[in-house]
């Protein structure tokens, strides 16, 4: 008799941790407390015909009787009714980004970090493609489960808080910490949480053969006495920046100009590609050929276009105060029109305000937030300040404004007005691009 598992949620991991344990031949529950997405529809269909059985709006005690082990899907809390009646039966669960892990000899390089991490980990996996098959997986939207059964050479995968906090035995050869700034607190249950739920993957059991992190983060480079194997980011001796141009242990790699993404955070993601590039044996002109050519992922300060003397970036994955700081302090001795809001995280917003006064001339407030970001805005001394009711009412204005750019990075969640942050950013390049 085969053995039973659970799958939590009905998401494109879950989806595809079933597919794959059906294959290992595992007897497969789903269990999804709300109706499938419409896209799911057709999947589900597939794999009820192949014998999985799949429940939705509740968790039956049929489902969850006489698991092994249950795989979850990201986007549901630890906190949640389906974990604590697992935990009572003393059910083990974990990430899908676990399970895969578990069921393949195939090394993961493991990217995470609060802010970066999807530009890194496709930069990595696009740096790596001239000697290696590295495709990405994880958090960036690719099951690790879809891709185990293929023939790779390493795994480059995104790995949030969420998917750390739920692993075991996952032991990565490379992992890279972008940098720590407060998010998914209440999620977490609180910052120390949410730290240490990404500090799982570098810390025994479970250290990786290289840790690399960020030198000018205070928590990363505390942190740094607990790895081993550490290679730093951003600091005076492994891999800095010098005379315009990124160096690894005193060889020039690039010059900035020749670097395709814009601010400082960029060229901070860059150095982790170097970094990992170099320890795999890449040659520093591969590395170069392959930064130039690379194109920076959607809604992450992405460049949309040139009209008028203005120029427009979508960087609508800022969906937390530290994501917009970055973006906003790339740009310096240019008339920006910023434009912010959403649904409110409730986050502090003092470092953002100050940012917008050192690099900002206009912003332009939409959603939710509005209210309380005018109020911050103008309590650290900022005034230049429109409210719009939509986004589209909010590019026109900015339009009318000449600026030399115009600065989609909400810094909140885009549920209010918009199925996702992706949505949010292709209504903006559309509309962009309309014009």
């Amino acid at each position: 008799m085969s053995e039973k598992i659970l799958i939590l949620g009905l998401s494109k991991s879950g989806i595809s941790a079933a597919e794959f344990a059906l294959k290992k031949g595992y007897d497969v529950y789903i269990t999804e407390a709300k109706a499938p997405k419409d896209e799911y529809k057709q999947k589900v269909d597939e794999l009820k015909n192949k014998g999985v059985k799949i429940e939705c709006g509740r968790h039956s005690e049929e489902f969850i009787s006489g698991t092994k082990f249950a795989v979850t899907s990201p986007g549901i809390p630890p906190k949640s009714e389906i974990f604590k009646r697992l935990e009572e039966k003393n059910i083990p669960i974990i990430s899908e980004v676990e399970f895969a892990y578990q069921n393949t000899d195939i090394p993961f390089i493991a990217i995470t970090g609060t802010n970066g991490k999807t530009t890194t980990t496709a930069l990595v996996s696009h740096i790596l493609g001239k000697k290696y098959s590295a495709p990405v997986c994880g958090n960036i939207g690719v099951p690790p489960t879809s891709l185990i059964c293929e023939k790779h050479d390493f795994l480059v995968c995104e790995i949030s808080s969420y998917q750390a906090q739920m692993t075991d035995k996952f032991k990565a050869k490379i992992a890279c910490w972008t940098n720590f700034t407060p998010d998914h607190i209440d999620w977490h249950g609180g910052l120390e949480n949410y730290f240490n739920a990404k500090a799982k993957i570098f810390l025994p059991p479970q250290e990786p053969e290289f840790a690399i992190l960020n030198a000018k983060d205070p928590k990363l480079f505390e942190f740094s006495d607990k790895c081993r194997n550490v290679v730093f980011f951003d600091d005076e001796k492994d891999c800095y920046i010098k005379d315009e141009a990124i160096f690894y242990r005193g060889e020039k790699i690039i010059t900035l100009s020749d670097c395709p993404l814009v601010g400082h955070h960029n060229h901070q993601n860059i150095m982790c590609g170097i970094i990992i590039a170099k320890l795999l044996g890449m040659k520093n002109d591969d590395i170069k050929e392959r930064i130039m050519s690379f194109k920076a992922p959607e809604h992450r300060l992405e460049k949309v276009r040139v009209m008028d003397g203005i120029t427009f970036y979508n960087d609508s994955k800022a969906t937390n105060p530290e994501a917009s700081i970055v973006a906003i302090d790339s740009f310096n001795n240019v008339d920006v029109a910023l434009i912010l809001g959403g649904r409110d995280k409730n986050t502090d917003l003092t470092e953002m305000c100050h940012s917008i006064n050192k690099h900002i001339h206009t912003v332009l407030l939409i959603g939710e937030a509005a209210e309380r970001f005018e109020e911050n805005l103008k309590k650290n001394g900022f005034s230049n300040i429109i409210k719009e009711r939509t986004l589209e009412e909010a590019i026109d204005k900015a339009i009318s404004l000449k600026p030399d750019v115009v600065l989609l990075s909400p810094a909140c969640a885009s549920f209010d007005m918009f199925k996702s942050y992706e949505h949010r950013g292709d209504v903006f390049k559309e509309y962009v691009l309309s014009k």
